[in-house]
């Protein structure tokens, strides 16, 4: 069977998935269908937005198809009628058995992350702000268990010190669109050899990776310098971290931190202390030094420098972070 010959239906929502599916069109992979999230409004106007995916089936003429619920009748026949030989799955929700255990060639699905290593919805979040130094992707095909089926390929890639989730994203999403199709060709060619996780497993505990809520993304400032500093990038530029500037008569004003840096001394300040000159720098007092806030956000403007702040918001050092 050719490349050509082979059905394949697609199944992913968000850019990540987007670069993927297109690589597989451009190269001549026979995408008989995409399946995305249901259209839903956003914004203050609640304009009807389509997901990523969706915007760009359409531009190339794919059929797609976008079901409430993965195991409606309708859904599920309409699913078998394009007769796929396999389904690739990037970015997109828990499928059940009827839906992964229906392509002849099975299902597989592209995850950001070293598997066994941080099953789950956030990958990279969690990669980064653990502090890790390395993560990758995996292709494995789906099972009953999420995140938990036999390992086709692995690749991994260097976590910088400076690296945010942005960039990691970035280079996993282009990546990973290469490994799927080099998944494929060896589906097709016979090639692949499928590892169960459990030969994969080391000494180290398995870390999860769950979805990411507002209460992740709140900084702690009792905590250390470099916990602090790996939270800021590995929610950077988004959903971001998040604090609150309180002012002397105990106003609250949100403020979202995207870019950070540290400094590790020994100080007597309770943490979340600001220190700042009010025309450069906002340092915050933490457990063992100070996060420098680089490039944050308050609630309703845009995103700045310290420096651009400091020239419309009078930060002073009576202020507290909470």
């Amino acid at each position: 069977m050719t490349k050509e010959e082979l059905r394949i239906v697609y199944m992913g929502t968000p850019d990540f998935a987007v670069e993927t599916l297109r690589l597989l069109v451009e190269n001549g992979y026979n995408v008989v269908a995409v399946v995305t999230m249901p259209d839903k409004p956003a914004g203050r106007g609640h304009k009807i937005q389509f997901s990523p995916v969706k915007q760009y089936a359409l531009s190339v003429g794919l059929p797609i198809l976008q079901p409430e619920r993965l195991k409606d009748e309708a859904f599920i026949e309409e699913l078998r009628s394009y007769q796929a030989h396999l389904q690739i799955v990037v970015a997109f929700r828990m499928l059940p058995q009827v839906v992964w255990d229906m392509p002849p060639m099975g299902t597989f699905n592209l995850h950001a992350s070293l598997l066994p290593q941080y099953r789950g919805a956030a990958p990279l979040n969690w990669a980064i702000m653990n502090g890790d130094k390395e993560t990758g992707i995996t292709t494995f095909f789906l099972t009953h268990e999420i995140d938990t089926g036999r390992v086709i390929q692995r690749r991994s890639i260097e976590i910088a010190d400076t690296d945010n989730v942005g960039i990691i994203h970035d280079k996993l999403m282009t990546m990973g669109a290469e490994m799927v199709c080099e998944t494929v060709d060896n589906i097709i060619a016979d090639r692949v050899v499928a590892i169960p996780q459990e030969e994969l497993m080391t000494d180290e505990p398995l870390r999860p990776a769950p979805k990411i809520f507002k209460d992740t993304c709140h900084l702690d400032f009792s905590r250390t310098v470099e916990e602090l500093y790996n939270q800021v990038r590995g929610l950077s530029p988004y959903p971001a971290a998040w604090c609150e500037f309180v002012s002397p008569e105990g106003e609250a004003i949100g403020v979202k931190v995207f870019e950070a840096t540290r400094h590790i001394c020994n100080h007597n300040f309770t943490p979340g202390t600001i220190m700042t000159d009010g025309k450069k720098t906002i340092e915050v007092a933490c457990s063992d030094g100070y996060l420098q806030l680089v490039s944050l956000q308050l609630a309703g403007k845009k995103r700045l420098t310290a420096e651009e702040l400091l020239r419309g918001f009078r930060l002073t050092n009576e202020y507290r972070v909470q």
